[in-house]
């Protein structure tokens, strides 16, 4: 039943989608043409109007397709949806531009065009917003369920039973489990693992859901065979589970099947586009709104002490590339610059000095660097090369954070871990926001970062 009802949401997603994006370029004319100008002098009743806008509405839907808009919500979040969206619109409307520019015969102006986009962007966005609420409410009220059994008692299975109660919104219904152990936490026990096939003959189940502990394995081709006996979906929960990323890639050499344990968001390319695009606009926006600090700033550097107002130092970006980090100088000239951990007491702070380091202000310089491709916004602090050499030696999974760029603040900032503090906390926090990225997970650590994140208060002690 869940699976037909698939099909027709889909549908329904496809052509109220197509109707948006159609009814919003009307929507954009009449905004640009009747109520800012007040004549509209364009024929967008025309059958060649309609045709090109019919055919523009077809591959819209297609490319939303093609990336995975419509694929079942309940495992997705919601920037699995508005990124794409934005992306297709975008690419889409740049081909409609070219469309008009080389038939000429209907002229149409860019604001039309960039009313267009934004219309039908944030229409196709809201249906699929409120199309999210929706479920969540009816599945919170009891409707719209995925029947789960599990199969297993152990602590795996446990997890997956406090996972799904603490999520209701996701519409799993634990209906039950069987093991040859009780496990009372998991609900009703149906029966042992030998009588599955009579479980799932008897009960409405949607979905196997195979929990085994170590030792169980043996029992793992004989459950999956039952289930595929019995026609009901399987998934598995590896005993390995721990290392698992939120979103693995899995890969296929022949009749080998690879999961990627290094798979993250940000490897896929229309993320990383849109974390890009981001950071360029708001490097260059803060550039332009800050450029007064800096000058103060700059002005400030070169009359506390003697030296250069920027401080240059080498540090390991993304893929382990070395990269020159710029920072307004805070400390007196020194021959520790490259090893020596900064801590709040440090003697070699001029007074100006602690000042922009109790701000932030100077970090403003990797601005720069954000632009340049070097940093992003948000990411794990870059460490300098002296340092990382020893750190993933104490700490094996501390190079991972070499897969995204640094950037200006991070999770482990916001959380309270800058400057010397634990290297063990930090590098899991950095993982986890590498592992969990969105565009709303940058968005929310920025504000976070604005709102109080600038103050620094640097820990004196050892690192743990």
């Amino acid at each position: 039943m869940i699976k037909q009802n698939q099909r027709w949401l889909n549908l329904l997603n496809l052509l109220s989608d197509a109707l948006l994006t159609f009814l919003s370029w009307f929507i954009a004319c009449w905004i640009r043409y009747d109520w800012m100008d007040g004549t509209l002098s364009v024929d967008f009743g025309s059958k060649k109007f309609i045709l090109i806008l019919s055919v523009y509405c077809m591959v819209i839907v297609v490319f939303y397709y093609m990336l995975l808009v419509y694929s079942p919500k309940r495992y997705r979040r919601a920037g699995s949806e508005i990124l794409p969206i934005l992306f297709a619109n975008a690419v889409c409307t740049l081909a409609l531009t070219a469309v008009f520019f080389l038939i000429r015969s209907i002229d149409v102006s860019r604001v039309a065009i960039m009313l267009f986009y934004l219309i039908s962007s944030l229409l196709v966005i809201g249906k699929h917003l409120g199309e999210r609420l929706f479920l969540h409410f009816i599945r919170r009220s009891g409707f719209n369920l995925k029947h789960i059994l599990i199969a297993g008692s152990g602590d795996l299975a446990a997890q997956y039973a406090r996972n799904v109660a603490d999520n209701p919104q996701m519409g799993f219904c634990i209906d039950g489990y069987v093991s040859d152990m009780a496990a009372p936490e998991l609900g009703s026990r149906l029966g042992d693992f030998g009588e599955l096939g009579q479980v799932l003959r008897e009960h409405d189940i949607d979905e196997l859901v195979i929990a085994l502990d170590t030792y169980q394995e043996t029992l793992l081709k004989k459950l999956i065979y039952t289930a595929n006996k019995e026609g009901v979906r399987v998934s598995i929960i590896p005993t390995y589970n721990r290392f698992i990323p939120p979103n693995p890639s899995i890969n296929a050499i022949g009749d080998t099947s690879l999961i990627d344990l290094s798979a993250c968001p940000l490897d896929n390319i229309v993320m990383a586009m849109v974390k890009r695009l981001m950071d360029i606009a708001g490097s260059v926006l803060a550039i332009l709104l800050l450029s007064p600090v800096m000058l103060a700033t700059a002005i400030g550097v070169k009359l506390s002490s003697p030296g250069p107002v920027l401080f240059v130092q080498e540090r390991v970006g993304r893929n382990r590339k070395i990269f020159k980090m710029l920072k307004f100088r805070s400390m007196c000239v020194n021959d520790r610059e490259n090893t020596g951990w900064s801590v709040a007491a440090d003697p070699r702070k001029t007074t100006f000095g602690r000042f922009i380091r109790k701000t932030s202000i100077d970090e403003l310089p990797q601005l720069f660097n954000v632009l340049a491709g070097q940093m992003s916004l948000v990411g794990p602090r870059p460490e300098i090369p002296y340092h990382v050499d020893h750190f993933k030696e104490e700490i094996p999974q501390y190079l991972l954070r070499q897969k995204v760029r640094p950037g200006m603040t991070g999770w482990a900032q916001v959380n309270g871990f800058r400057g010397d503090t634990s290297i063990e906390e930090r590098v899991r926090l950095d993982l986890w926001y590498i592992n969990h990225w969105c565009l709303r997970l940058d968005l929310k650590i920025l504000l976070k970062t604005a709102f109080g994140g600038f103050v620094n208060e640097e820990k004196v002690g050892i690192r743990k």
